[in-house]
């Protein structure tokens, strides 16, 4: 029986890890990664103490912190059910059962499909969710971001350095996200902006050659090697079957983290907390934890 179980460890997973480590509790963190979006991202130059680090080395910064606890750990494991009965919280996985007398949902959020012809075909063959991963694949390849938010400004913004040429694919009529980000893309001779423009299609024989785009009543194929798909993301709370979600399913909380049901609390970008930010979910988690904590010392078990 676990004093508390933390589902996720990203920014918000693993700061909660840090500080139930420091108040002794008896700890399980259950994940299927390390590091989370974090781990995705490119220049990050907006998290305090660091003016300037990119997302993988912050990621494994978060990691070394943990790591330095004696903090049990589920690498490469999936919750996928969350339920509590009487004072036990019972946490499934697609490899064993867990008990707990609290738990954190900090699991995070995922890449959103196009869902579209072709685009199941050729992931991974030339389609790809994460520009941090892949994009050294595509060198000299002209490549096509979807999207017109912050994601895709990073993503284009790397894949500047790396590509011959980069298309965005904006559904709107002008891109969105940070101003500084925007105009550095606006500004590159390298990028071509297709605003009110639809993916229809992901074409190609083995690999990813060409995408098909919608404007107005205009259909046409650009030819290319690459696309990065960045066009938002989905919560992680498939599993939270009894938790009340908003209509986004993100996961509905209070201002200590508490959900819907007592003892079950829920930190980062699976929550309705606004704004996602590396600096936000850690915040969350540190809340999360100290939430768990009390509601440990004020019941009897």
């Amino acid at each position: 029986m676990y004093d508390l179980i933390i589902i996720g460890a990203g920014p918000a997973g693993i700061t909660a890890s840090v500080y139930a480590a420091r108040k002794k509790m008896n700890l399980l963190v259950i994940s299927k990664d390390i590091g989370g979006q974090a781990a995705w991202s490119g220049d990050i130059e907006n998290y305090t103490g660091y003016q300037f680090i990119t997302g993988p080395e912050l990621a494994q910064k978060f990691e070394e912190h943990m790591r330095k606890y004696d903090i049990a750990l589920k690498e490469n494991e999936e919750v996928i059910e969350l339920k509590k009965a009487g004072d036990v919280v019972v946490v499934k996985t697609d490899k064993g059962a867990y008990e707990t007398r609290t738990a954190i949902i900090a699991s995070g959020k995922r890449s959103r499909e196009l869902n579209v012809p072709g685009e199941k075909e050729f992931k991974n063959r030339g389609l790809t969710y994460c520009a941090t991963c892949d994009g050294p694949l595509f060198a000299g390849k002209d490549v096509a971001v979807i999207g017109g938010g912050n994601s895709a400004l990073d993503a284009a913004l790397q894949m500047i350095n790396i590509a011959k040429r980069v298309y965005i694919i904006n559904i709107t009529s002008a891109l969105g996200g940070d101003a500084i980000m925007r105009q550095k893309v606006e500004a590159n001779d390298k990028v071509a902006i297709f605003n009110n423009a639809q993916v229809t299609a992901i074409l190609g024989d083995k690999m990813v050659n060409a995408i098909k785009i919608k404007k107005g009543d205009k259909e046409e194929a650009l030819l290319l090697q690459g696309v990065f798909v960045e066009i938002g993301l989905m919560p992680n709370s498939e599993f939270t079957k009894d938790i009340e979600k908003n209509q986004l399913g993100e996961i509905k909380v209070t201002s200590s983290n508490g959900t819907n049901i007592p003892g079950i609390f829920a930190a980062g970008d699976v929550t309705d907390v606004p704004e996602k930010q590396i600096i936000i979910a850690a915040g969350e988690g540190s809340k999360a934890c100290l939430s768990a904590f009390r509601y440990l010392a004020q019941h009897k078990f």
